[in-house]
């Protein structure tokens, strides 16, 4: 007989709505009762119980009567959603907040626009949230919390589990303009427990892998040049890129047996697999030109495709004006589900807005006539539903400068990816500005050391960024614009100056154009960009260098002779304004043999270039006597004529003006030679004694500025405007001192009016400027509609600041009209008579 009602209430239910079945197999019955025992101890030390709410504000120890009457339309809801779909896990409605008060989630919602550039975008709220914020496990990995607190008490202890970050999230993306909603569900071991060990570090992946997709590809014209036919072998291409395919593919199948191998070691089967409880952020398209909706997961601040395998189900989303059940089979995970919100047959919405009838329970359909108290209860509760929601309890969300600058709990992070690690620290926590550190290994158990990268902020020596690669110890640095030689970056294994570097400059500092060094003991090659003689490179090959001596007081070694140069070698670009045969595209002056190779460019329709070599005869150089021209000092090879060059007197004024440049060549030898030395010396002594800069405006950090301004202070007589109209005397009278008082006092509330009317005169100057964007916005373009919705979110968080500011100016005025009038109470030369005033 038990059988029989079984089975007939299946068939009940196969009419009904089904949302998300869960079912645990029996192999699994014995392993999920384990992990739920061993995971019922909280995974935190922190004490959530010990935390002081006596300073809260009313709102979150009292509910009010809109409030009151919101959770009993919750509780209605849920009366009827249990009844429908019972195989359905309890909804998250309305857990207890801090101070054990029951608050329906959406209320804990607090949209906020953040006065910070940063979050006026989703990835830089979803970066903020999970570098601030300390991940806590839930107590109970197969069931949600029993409290959520609220924004503003999370952000205090910096901690909280995948509830807390979503709301905060939320709150923040609402606030910046996005269509944002919380979202309870559930997905794999790894995503809840904040285990990346198995993905690829974000900073590892190719640039290319990020680039989104330009909009609107250009289309192909027919009336475009056909480009030249490639002459290269398709069959040597086609031979290469299978070699290329074959040696990727073997890296690739190594790099997959080693991931199944530690998938098979430290990712067994999860008993649990579909029963993780987790909690991420939905953000619908189409509000701040989202093309596509996604998800974020808060505990790293990435986002997912809707797609992705990770999420495994979804039971509810809500945001901070309603609350929707998920009614879609999500038997393959998120892949199937549509996210429609306005869906009413795949999303159970709360609060219909309306007076429509809700679905009654079958034991009230058989009834063919309710008495009338019964159907002014049920009337009432219709219109219960229709009722909007209560704005949220949660104070504002205030974050201070020195919070989102610190942002790391402790200023510092650190999170585990496949064969990597990243260290985050907040700026100025590190003596030599160091702000990341990624650490990539060449095995899984992260024991040998490959690279080291680190990002560097607020040097004064403006380094960038340092690559270390530790197998070849080769050590690359990048420097911001602004350094005292115009360093791009620097490549060297050791500061030592007979070993080889590698120094880019930023070009357009420097007035030779230089672009790029690279010096060893034995040669030096420069590369410069923009110059007017169209010199490209620069190429210096060294004799044996002599004996070395070592200076007092650094490491670098310089030669006892002078630098001992045996061949300079120029190459030059086509000057259009010189024929071809006259513009030299090469020239090598061999020092030590005493001669001058010249070739110059090609001229149209010729493939041999012309030549000069000229011959220096070595006594006459040495004695210092004048170079006398003969015809075998030099040898000329003219292109297109068979006819050699007879005017001895062109050549000999060109070998004078070439052995000229020789001369200055060596000399800006010397100056390089001693630059890179001066480089080296600099960098020393600047890693030695790192100096991080300190902006003038930040006077919590600039201990100067704030002596200065002290002091500047302390020296400035507030009174002297108002003494110097009755005279500079030692006393004064009763009636001098109170008018005195009085119009100190008059031009202190002149000047605090004015400032808050200049403050006054802004806002409405911004809102206006709102006004017009929304009433425009329908005028614009797609192409212009995300920049009108930067300017536009960019404008409202101008407008919430200056808001801020200008009632903080008014709170603050009596207390500066007070302070001042004390002040003057207590000033000695007024104190005689103002002191019983």
């Amino acid at each position: 007989m038990d059988i029989l009602e079984e089975k007939e209430e299946e068939e009940q239910r196969e009419g009904e709505p089904k949302g998300l079945k869960i079912i645990i197999l029996p192999e699994l019955f014995l392993a999920y009762y384990l992990c739920l025992s061993a995971s019922l101890c909280p995974g935190s030390d922190f004490d959530w119980s010990s935390i002081d709410t006596s300073q809260l504000p009313s709102s979150y120890k009292t509910n009010s009567l809109k409030e009151k009457k919101l959770l009993h339309v919750a509780e209605h809801f849920l009366r009827q959603y249990t009844h429908l779909c019972p195989d359905r896990k309890l909804l998250f409605l309305h857990p207890v907040n801090e101070c054990g008060v029951e608050k329906f989630v959406s209320t804990t919602v607090r949209p906020t626009l953040l006065p910070y550039t940063e979050l006026y975008h989703w990835d830089g709220c979803a970066s903020f949230v999970s570098d601030y914020l300390t991940m806590e496990p839930l107590k109970s990995p197969i069931t949600p919390p029993s409290s959520l607190y609220s924004p503003t008490t999370i952000l205090k202890y910096q901690r909280g589990n995948c509830f807390d970050f979503s709301v905060l999230l939320c709150s923040m993306l609402i606030g910046a303009g996005y269509d944002a909603y919380c979202v309870h569900g559930y997905a794999t071991r790894e995503m809840c427990t904040l285990d990346k060990t198995l993905e690829l570090c974000p900073l590892l992946r190719d640039p290319q892998e990020r680039q989104v997709p330009k909009k609107g590809m250009k289309k192909s014209n027919k009336y475009r040049v056909k480009p030249p036919p490639d002459l290269q072998s398709k069959f040597e291409l086609q031979q290469e890129a299978k070699k290329k395919a074959e040696i990727e593919a073997a890296q690739e199948n190594k790099e997959r047996e080693e991931e199944k191998v530690m998938e098979v070691e430290k990712c067994k089967r999860d008993p649990l697999y579909g029963l993780r409880v987790h909690a991420w952020v939905l953000v619908l398209s189409g509000k701040r030109g989202v093309p596509e909706t996604f998800f974020i997961n808060p505990f790293t601040g990435s986002s997912h495709s809707t797609m992705d395998e990770h999420f495994l189900g979804i039971e509810s989303v809500w945001n901070h004006r309603n609350y929707w059940v998920n009614m879609q089979d999500c038997r393959n995970g998120c892949k199937d589900l549509a996210f429609d919100l306005g869906d009413t047959i795949r999303w159970e919405i709360m609060l219909s807005g309306s007076h429509e009838p809700l679905q009654l329970l079958p034991d009230a359909e058989e009834e063919k006539e309710l008495p009338d108290r019964d159907m002014d209860r049920q009337e009432k509760e219709e219109e219960d539903m229709s009722f909007d929601m209560p704005p949220s309890w949660v104070a504002p969300i205030q974050i201070t400068p020195r919070e989102f600058e610190t942002r790391c709990s402790q200023g510092r992070k650190v999170i585990l990816y496949k064969k990597a690690k990243l260290e985050k620290w907040a700026p100025y926590l590190n003596g030599n500005g160091l702000v990341k550190r990624l650490t990539v290994y060449a095995d899984w158990d992260c024991a040998e050391v490959v690279e080291v990268k680190e990002w560097f902020k607020n040097r004064e020596d403006m380094l960038d960024r340092r690559e270390v690669n530790k197998q070849t110890q080769l050590t690359t640095e990048y420097f911001s614009p602004g350094h005292l030689l115009g360093l791009k970056a620097h490549t060297y294994t050791s500061l030592e100056p007979e070993t080889e570097h590698t120094m880019e400059f930023y070009s357009e500092a420097r007035v030779d154009g230089l672009q790029k060094r690279v010096k060893n003991a034995k040669e030096m090659t420069e590369y410069f960009v923009g110059r007017d003689d169209f010199l490209h490179v620069r190429h210096i090959e060294f004799r044996k260098r002599g004996k070395k001596i070592h200076l007092a007081g650094t490491r670098t070694e310089i030669n006892s002779q002078p630098i001992a140069v045996r061949q300079i070698k120029e190459c030059f670009h086509r000057n259009l304004e010189k024929p071809a045969d006259e513009d030299v595209a090469e020239r090598i002056f061999l020092i030590t043999d005493n001669m001058i190779h010249l070739t110059y460019h090609l001229k149209d329709k010729y493939i041999t270039a012309s030549k000069k070599d000229f011959y220096k005869e070595t006594e006459s150089d040495r004695k210092g006597n004048e170079i006398f021209m003969t015809p075998g000092m030099c040898t000329t090879y003219q292109a297109g004529s068979s006819e050699k060059d007879k005017k001895q007197l062109h050549l000999y004024k060109l070998l004078q003006e070439l052995t000229k440049e020789e001369k200055w060549l060596k000399q800006q030898v010397q100056q390089s030679e001693a630059e890179v030395l001066n480089i080296l010396k600099i960098c020393e002594n600047e890693e030695s004694a790192v100096k991080l800069s300190v902006s003038i405006y930040n006077t919590e950090r600039n201990e100067k500025r704030r002596q200065h301004y002290e002091a500047v202070e302390q020296d400035l007589d507030y009174l002297a405007p108002f003494l110097i109209q009755i005279g500079h005397r030692e006393k004064v009278t009763k009636a001098q001192a109170l008018r005195v008082r009085d119009e100190c006092l008059t031009d202190l509330k002149h000047r605090l009016i004015d400032k808050a009317n200049i403050i006054q005169a802004r806002f409405e100057q911004l809102q206006k400027k709102n006004q017009w964007f929304q009433k425009n916005r329908n005028r614009l373009s797609a192409e212009e509609e995300d920049d009108f919705l930067t300017r536009y979110s960019e404008s409202a968080s101008h407008i919430h600041t200056i808001a801020l500011r200008l009632n903080r100016e008014k709170q603050t005025a009596s207390q500066k009209y007070l302070a001042l009038e004390e002040k003057l109470r207590k000033d000695p030369r007024l104190a005689e008579h103002l002191g019983h005033a």
